[in-house]
């Protein structure tokens, strides 16, 4: 029987025919670029009717699939003549590729620096890898890729990043030699060891890209302590020739959005199980994220902000949907965020940079210090806001009572204990009149203090919100999509100028049986994102999902906003009439009176 190649092998055949992306093949196949990722590497296969498109694709691109090699050959194109790159297996997930990598390090560093070190690391391979698919373009364009990179070495505009020889991964990885010049002495350039080696590499890469500058130079690869070296160079070796596994490319077509903020997330999971310690942030899922966006729906040119920014993830999905909501349009969302952390500061930036979107960062605590303010002190004002802030953060009393703008008291009121309705009196502060906004919170933030006869400071802020119609919804995700809780999480939608058919309104889905099972984390599948911000827009009741209530009702449930609250899950059993129960019960009651018969005989008592 002749063996057929794999999904992953027959899409790369026919990108490679076609010349297309992954984000171009999804647009052909009509589904997106986070599911033809998951195909190609290999955590997802498509179903029937999806497999038939790609069939059918394959046939217009004159790629028979019969003569697809295996995972482990070489993909022929029928384009242009020339073969495409090798279609290597896809057996271990990028995440492994990771751990891989910090073991290489492991007992050179504390396990939290290993990530100090991995991400600039990690970022030096994208860029590079970015320019090869580059310099591939104008190879295309100009016919040879030595005089593309000719053309590139004396125009760095053409490119969104020049890469120096020194700084391509090829000559890191000693794949491809480089004849290091001399000094004005006289004296070799060349570095001793791959620790001067990439020191040398990421100082060059900003010598000639001066926005990368305190983004990938944060660290010194060849950093000494009482005389010896904080990584030794033959544990970087490992860590390079890691990264140079063939199958872990990571140009802009080969990974999903916000890769560098997933791996960031993913080593810091990891360095925190290791120690028995929790990261202490929850960071958004993928797909958290882009159902966010799809809520939201954003313009061209509006203004977007995520004051807890973390990687920046929120808000490129942000970008990545609008995109995809209006192709043609050709002005970008203004694009801006706040940090506090400096590793996840870092990272949004190279988020920011490698995915050529200006977004405005700024590093600093928002909640006692906002760095976005107009010129007259007040507080910056946006058209969309979203934002996962951390959850059931303490805060000091003062921060409320003496807010210099007047964020807490003037919109419900000082709070206690936990901060999440503080960070959405703080949404509320920056969204502009017209403005709508999506947050990420624990659950309790929508039931603490409902049908508590004691005074509450939680359930007397909701309360506020709910009476001026601020609150256009809350959706309710499933358990174990969050990296480091089990915890649903809720998103709550604010908006402060509702439709009129959403006025005196509160949609609230229940997504929670939404889910696609996985170890160790549950994940929502594309298909379902769609459907759920379609339910979510639409605004209309769907038993067992969409439960659409009135302020009234909201009210007379004690302000309690929880989906689970007012929509009955659909039972597993069939629903029977009440004929049917109360002849079952007779048969019951006939049961238990002949069990008491034969008892009351057995005991001699008839």
């Amino acid at each position: 029987m002749t063996e057929l190649p794999t999904t992953s092998t027959l899409l790369q055949a026919i990108r490679a025919a076609l010349d297309l992306t992954q984000a171009e093949l999804a647009d052909r196949l009509g589904v997106s670029f986070a599911t033809v990722n998951r195909w190609e590497g290999g955590s997802s296969k498509p179903q029937r009717a999806q497999l038939a498109k790609i069939n059918a694709l394959a046939e217009d691109a004159g790629v028979d699939a019969s003569d697809v090699p295996l995972a482990s050959g070489t993909v022929v194109t029928r384009r242009r003549g020339r073969q495409a790159k090798p279609a290597t297996p896809t057996t271990k997930p990028m995440e492994q590729m990771l751990w891989d990598a910090a073991c290489s390090i492991r007992g050179e560093k504390d396990a939290p620096k290993f990530k100090d070190y991995l991400l600039p690391l990690l970022f030096l391979k994208r860029l590079s890898d970015v320019f090869d698919d580059e310099i591939d373009r104008l190879a295309e364009e100009y016919g040879d890729r030595d005089v593309a990179l000719e053309i590139a070495d004396n125009d760095h505009d053409l490119l969104r990043f020049y890469l120096p020889p020194e700084a391509r991964w090829a000559v890191i990885s000693s794949r491809a030699q480089y004849d290091w010049p001399e000094d004005e002495r006289g004296r070799s350039t060349r570095p001793r060891d791959i620790g001067e080696h990439l020191t040398k590499a990421v100082r060059a890469v900003v010598r000639f890209n001066p926005s990368l500058a305190g983004v990938i130079d944060v660290v010194d690869f060849a950093a000494e302590r009482n005389r010896e070296r904080d990584i030794n160079p033959a544990k970087l070796n490992g860590v390079v020739e890691t990264f140079s596994d063939p199958r872990y490319r990571l140009g802009l077509a080969d990974v999903q959005p916000d890769f560098l903020g997933r791996a960031y997330e993913y080593l810091l999971r990891k360095f925190a199980e290791g120690s028995g310690q929790s990261a202490g942030e929850f960071f958004t899922p993928t797909e958290v994220g882009f159902l966010m966006a799809r809520i939201l729906r954003p313009k061209p040119g509006q203004t977007c902000h995520d004051y807890a920014c973390g990687s920046a993830g929120l808000l490129i999905k942000l970008q990545l949907i609008a995109g995809e909501l209006d192709p043609t349009a050709k002005v970008p969302l203004k694009l801006s965020g706040q940090e506090l952390q400096a590793e996840s500061f870092a990272v949004a930036q190279m988020n920011a940079i490698i995915h050529d979107m200006d977004v405005d960062l700024r590093r600093g605590d928002t909640m006692i210090n906002p760095k976005f303010r107009t010129s007259s002190g007040s507080l910056d004002q946006f058209d969309l806001v979203v934002a996962n802030p951390m959850w059931n953060q303490p805060f000091e009393s003062s921060i409320f009572e003496d807010d210099p703008y007047d964020r807490f008291i003037k919109h419900g009121g000082a709070t206690s204990g936990k901060g999440d309705w503080a960070w959405l009196q703080h949404t509320l502060s920056v969204l502009k009149e017209t403005g709508r906004a999506a947050v990420v919170l624990d659950t309790g933030a929508v039931t603490r203090g409902s049908g508590s006869k004691n005074e509450d400071k939680e359930r007397n802020i909701r309360r506020w919100f709910v009476d001026r119609d601020l609150v256009e919804g809350v959706i309710l995700l499933p358990d174990n999509l969050f990296y480091n809780t089990t915890a649903a999480g809720i998103i709550v939608v604010l908006n402060k100028r509702k439709h009129e058919s959403k006025k005196g309104k509160i949609t609230l889905l229940n997504a929670s049986k939404r889910f696609t099972k996985g170890k160790p984390k549950n994940h929502l599948a594309d298909n379902d994102i769609v459907e759920l911000a379609r339910l979510y827009n639409a605004g209309e009741n769907v038993e067992g999902e969409v439960a659409v209530v009135d302020l009234a009702q909201v009210a007379e449930a004690d302000f309690n906003l929880s989906p689970s609250r007012w929509i009955q899950q659909a039972s597993t059993q069939d629903h029977r009439s009440i004929q049917e129960l109360l002849v079952e019960l007779g048969e019951l009651d006939e049961l238990a009176r002949q069990s008491d018969e034969a008892l009351a005989k057995m005991l001699g008592i008839l």
